[in-house]
């Protein structure tokens, strides 16, 4: 773990967010829940879920968002922790996950609005070095120790559950780790794949037993027997991805620079796509109606409708343009909702 002091500098400038500080224990975000404040409607939200009817909302300082009124009004969660949540996951209407950074992952069974803790960075790093002292590699029993000593510097990115046992979650340096009774125990998936130099893992699409993981330095890896084992994918970019997306045969990542290239085998191949905005991809989407939605940095939504191979800019957002796009998601109704510096905003018809 040598690039450990520089773990969340680098995902803070992926997002545009500055990591969370980890300060002395008396102001430590694990031990404080997020606090109640008036207009946590317009805070930073870093990810959105539709949880059947309900929509969520989850961003920095833990402050996760609920509305029951298609994302016209948004109710504050109570949460445990006061870190940046980056990522949402809800395999039902009313079990959900959250994680994000200090390592952080939570828990609902209630759509939304009241969460637990699950796990935090303490407790991964003590997981994965128990799992490197039982594989017998002298390197990764190094790294987990530097882990360890670290503490919760190291922030989560992306969460997946299939249905309200089985899911997992992946991070910085690497960081991934696997749950089969809800979330009560944990275990590191880390020799499921080959990732020796622990890049980042920003992004992971999941359709079935198709799961496929995007990261930084051009880092693509895809399993076709829903996380047993990946391999790793070839394409001709080298840059970070943070977007990932799919349906079927088709498979679109997003990165750096406007980076976009494009899968019709499922994502054993990509092509680069036609991008006229060179700004850095923040999440993808494929509508119900065979669009593909993609946001980035500057605010802009850009659409495809040859399957991801070109894309042109929209501006259908019911609000002033301009606040950074992290995130994209579709309700069971077709309604689309993204995640924005300026709260969660419901997209207008296209």
């Amino acid at each position: 773990m040598k690039r450990a002091t520089r773990a969340a500098a680098l995902i803070g400038a992926a997002l545009l967010v500055g990591a969370y500080p980890v300060a002395a224990q008396r102001n430590d975000p694990l031990q404080h829940a997020a606090l109640q404040v008036p207009r946590a409607a317009q805070g930073v939200m870093l990810a959105v879920a539709a949880a059947g009817p309900r929509w969520v909302a989850a961003g920095e300082r833990g402050i996760v968002l609920w509305s029951d009124d298609g994302a016209a009004n948004w109710q504050q969660a109570k949460v445990p922790v006061s870190v940046s949540l980056t990522s949402l996951s809800f395999p039902s209407p009313q079990q959900g996950w959250a994680a994000g950074h200090s390592g952080t992952v939570l828990h609902t069974a209630d759509g939304g609005k009241t969460w637990t803790l699950q796990l935090d960075g303490r407790a991964a790093a003590v997981l994965e070095r128990k799992a490197a002292q039982a594989s017998g590699d002298a390197g990764r029993v190094e790294q987990a120790e530097q882990l360890v000593s670290d503490g919760p510097d190291k922030p989560f990115l992306a969460v997946h559950f299939w249905n309200a046992q089985r899911g997992f979650v992946i991070g910085a340096y690497g960081l991934i780790f696997g749950t089969e009774d809800g979330g009560k125990t944990w275990t590191s998936w880390s020799d499921r794949l080959d990732n020796p130099r622990g890049l980042h893992l920003n992004a992971l699409h999941v359709e079935g037993d198709l799961v496929m993981l995007a990261g930084e330095q051009g880092l693509l890896l895809r399993s076709t027997n829903g996380g047993r084992r990946f391999e790793p994918v070839e394409t001709p970019y080298k840059g970070s991805w943070f977007a990932i997306a799919g349906r079927g045969e088709q498979v679109v990542v997003g990165g750096l620079r406007g980076n976009v290239f494009w899968s019709g085998d499922r994502g054993r191949s990509f092509s680069a796509s036609q991008v006229p905005v060179p700004v850095t991809i923040s999440s993808a989407l494929l509508t119900r109606d065979g669009d593909w939605l993609f946001s980035n940095q500057a605010g802009l939504l850009l659409r495809s409708k040859d399957q991801g191979r070109s894309l042109q800019p929209l501006n259908t957002l019911k609000a002033p343009p301009g606040p950074p796009l992290t995130a994209l998601a579709q309700g069971a109704d077709g309604a689309l909702v993204a995640a924005s510096f300026a709260g969660a905003l419901r997209l207008a018809p296209q």
